[in-house]
């Protein structure tokens, strides 16, 4: 959510597909656990994760919303961070858990999420990756995105949570509502990886009420999920080097950029290419901001300062 993209399972964001196929423990029903053998860091709610035992952290995040706080015992900025990630965790009681990654032991879970930089926050949502954010950021920023996270995990049917050792288990909740049968198919068809099929379902849901803002949202997501679908980053990042004025080859790696949690990185790509552009060849340039803008949220301080640039250059 690149704080966040208030969604976006980004199938593709980051590659975990190495580490998919290890052995798992059977799906969770009703409550969630943690994992019993990653060497808990301090409860139920927060524990240490390896490249070894990531499959069950894979698997409890069809119940229970992950969140992944990938850190160094030399990073400074990871120490000022994992504390608040704990705090909030820890408030949210069960809803959420905090999977703590060292990169340097754990070299293999490093890479699939392509840790260029750290701290690196990312959540696992049904076993796909959601970015959040880098570098340490305010206690209210890291609950805004957390309840952007619960959110879209409820969307996407993942509603479980992880008993809270001590205290009080709720009374039993009313069941949920069934989804809209549109949004239903929709997720069914993104679960399946057949993106053209949930786009349409999403676009028929809107047709019948224009104002259903998850069908906006899920529809912006799985468009950018189509888009980057099977696109490679080395590839795509020499053709956009090599045409820096063509508005689909920096497109792609603006998308890209959205799907790894490099927000400011695509808005100043596109941003950019709006300037150097003749007046009557923007439009399409301005269509595919706005549209990033719809997908990691109009109140997103990085939304706020691209669209305050856009403005000037329009001006």
């Amino acid at each position: 959510m690149s704080t966040p993209t208030p969604g976006s399972v980004l199938r593709g964001a980051v590659d975990l597909s190495s580490l998919r196929n290890r052995p798992q423990p059977p799906a969770a029903t009703g409550e969630a656990s943690a994992p019993t053998d990653s060497g808990a860091s301090s409860s139920s709610l927060v524990f240490d994760v390896t490249d070894a035992s990531f499959g069950q952290v894979l698997e409890l995040s069809r119940s229970v919303p992950v969140v992944v706080d990938l850190w160094a015992e030399w990073c400074g900025p990871c120490k000022q961070l994992s504390p608040v990630l704990e705090k909030v965790v820890v408030e949210l009681a069960g809803k959420v858990v905090l999977a703590k990654v060292d990169v340097d032991a754990n070299p293999q879970l490093a890479q699939g999420f392509r840790a260029q930089s750290i701290p690196m926050v990312v959540a696992l949502v049904a076993g796909q990756p959601v970015p959040l954010f880098t570098g340490a950021v305010p206690e209210q920023q890291v609950r805004e995105v957390f309840a952007q996270l619960l959110q879209l995990a409820a969307q996407h049917g993942v509603t479980g949570t992880v008993p809270v050792e001590g205290a009080e288990q709720p009374a039993d909740e009313p069941a949920e509502q069934p989804l809209p049968p549109l949004h239903a198919e929709a997720f069914a068809a993104i679960e399946e990886g057949d993106y053209p099929r949930a786009i349409a379902a999403y676009e028929r849901a809107l047709a019948e009420n224009p104002r259903d803002a998850d069908a906006r949202a899920g529809l912006g997501q799985v468009r950018l999920l189509d888009r980057v679908q099977g696109v490679d980053l080395h590839a795509a990042r020499a053709a956009a080097a090599a045409a820096p004025t063509d508005p689909d080859a920096q497109f792609v790696v603006a998308d890209l950029d959205v799907a790894g949690g490099h927000v400011d990185d695509a808005f100043e790509r596109l941003l950019d290419l709006f300037a150097a552009l003749p007046s009557d060849e923007r439009a399409p340039v301005r269509e595919r901001l706005l549209e990033l803008f719809g997908l990691v949220g109009d109140e997103d301080a990085r939304v706020i300062r691209a669209r305050s640039r856009l403005a000037s250059l329009l001006f």
